[in-house]
């Protein structure tokens, strides 16, 4: 299994808007990455910053694809629309780190 964490980071006065993300966003990425072979899709809300020093992470996103190559394939075919939405809903910029999960 391979997975897709997007992890953004909320700082100060950083913007997001969790009812657009939850509603619009990952309608849009379900609809456009099932098809591709998305298996399944997880949001996590940060509510604590893990210790002095420690990045903060508002929201993580988890995108589970059977294998790499739906993934890319995925992310190649539907990645420049997914991220132009970023804008619609946040001022911060994603990391993204792809996975490969060890233990199910």
């Amino acid at each position: 299994m391979f997975v897709i964490s997007v992890l953004y980071p909320l700082t100060p006065g950083t913007t997001f808007n969790m009812d657009y993300y939850l509603k619009s966003h990952l309608s849009l990425v379900n609809r456009l990455f099932e098809p591709m072979g998305q298996r399944d899709a997880r949001v996590f809300k940060g509510v604590s910053d893990g210790g002095e020093g420690a990045p903060t992470f508002g929201v993580i996103t988890e995108l589970y694809f059977d294998n790499m190559e739906s993934l890319i394939a995925a992310l190649v075919t539907h990645g420049a629309e997914t991220q132009a939405d970023i804008p619609n809903f946040t001022d911060s910029i994603p990391v993204v780190q792809i996975n490969e999960m060890l233990v199910f």
